[in-house]
């Protein structure tokens, strides 16, 4: 892709509206460096220098398109906490619209955190409740997302099993976007078994297309190289959710891009040096929308995906990739390829 062209899509970015549907999360992380063992147990005493708070989740979906120039507006639950409170006030100070939240009293903000010693994480304390906690607030979100859904340009259904992507909800988001002429895209939950049809874009990670697909996980070289199984795997998909683009994120394999009347690609992964995963597949999803709708064909899409992916693996913890790393990414690309 050349500069113009990119320019062009990036400008393009900034008109465009995403409400992201799904399961916020706030991400906490405690930041510090290791030199001694406990003499308590055989586990590292980290000595905390920093903690930051990230939106997690969907909420790092609609941050990723945030900082790519586009507008998120998010729609989910939180409890009525200090956590809400705060993934709330983080929304807010990145300029996301959080007036699609329902705040329940009855439920507990879902927080992950990780302590991390230097760039390694030690370990990760979850605070959760079960998905059927929610079930009270279900038809609330419905309501809420069919009042938000209108002057949108793109809805994404972002599935981290939490309780909120369940198939009431899923039937009623598609309805309501097709109503209102949107289009839908799809990051799944592996062994979450819900129907879909009629997606613009569905982007699963391996082990979710092999679980959609009703087959066991291979490995992911040989079912791209070898065995062949990945076109079967991606027909599979396409025939139960009829996806105008699926998109098969492979880890350090790159992606499996199928479009649903063109030829399939694999493109290889630009990740120079790979220090976190967590919150890749947020960053593929929220890009590859967001260029679609702005504009760019399948295969661009794609691959505007892949390089941001490729930058945000290169950071600690949940990421997102800006204009001018996207740029300056794409760019590097060029002088690789001279």
């Amino acid at each position: 892709m050349d500069k113009k062209r990119l320019e062009q899509l990036l400008e393009a970015f900034g008109q465009q509206k995403v409400v992201v549907l799904g399961d916020l999360m706030l991400d906490r992380y405690v930041q510090g460096s290791v030199s001694r063992i406990s003499p308590e147990a055989p586990v590292p005493v980290v000595h905390v220098r920093r903690e930051r708070t990230e939106p997690g989740g969907a909420a790092n979906v609609a941050l990723n398109i945030q900082r790519l120039g586009g507008q998120a507006l998010v729609v989910g639950i939180t409890g009525a906490d200090q956590a809400g409170d705060d993934l709330v006030s983080v929304l807010t100070a990145a300029g996301i619209d959080s007036s699609g939240i329902v705040r329940d009293p009855a439920l507990q903000t879902t927080v992950k955190t990780r302590v991390l010693a230097d760039r390694q994480q030690v370990v990760r304390v979850d605070r959760e409740d079960p998905p059927t906690a929610l079930n009270g607030c279900r038809a609330q979100l419905i309501d809420t997302l069919e009042k938000t859904i209108s002057g949108a340009d793109a809805l994404i259904i972002e599935d981290y099993g939490k309780g909120i992507v369940c198939q009431p909800v899923v039937d009623a988001a598609l309805a309501l976007a097709t109503k209102a002429g949107v289009p839908v895209a799809l990051d799944p939950k592996d062994a979450h078994a819900l129907n879909f049809s009629g997606l613009r874009l569905a982007t699963p990670n391996y082990r979710e297309a092999c679980d959609a697909a009703g087959v066991p996980e291979g490995e992911i070289a040989a079912d791209l190289l070898e065995s062949g199984r990945l076109p079967d795997i991606a027909k599979t998909i396409e025939q139960h959710w009829h996806t105008q683009l699926l998109l098969i994120t492979l880890g350090p394999q790159g992606m499996y891009v199928v479009p649903q009347a063109a030829e399939t690609m694999h493109i290889p992964t630009h990740a120079r040096e790979v220090f976190d995963v967590s919150g890749a597949g947020d960053t593929v999803i929220a890009t590859t929308m967001l260029a679609l709708i702005a504009g760019a064909d399948d295969y661009e899409a794609a691959a505007l995906a892949n390089r941001a992916a490729g930058v945000v693996v290169g950071k600690v913890g949940t990421a997102t990739c800006s204009p001018e790393e996207l740029m300056s990414a794409v760019s590097s690309e060029g002088k690789e390829e001279s």
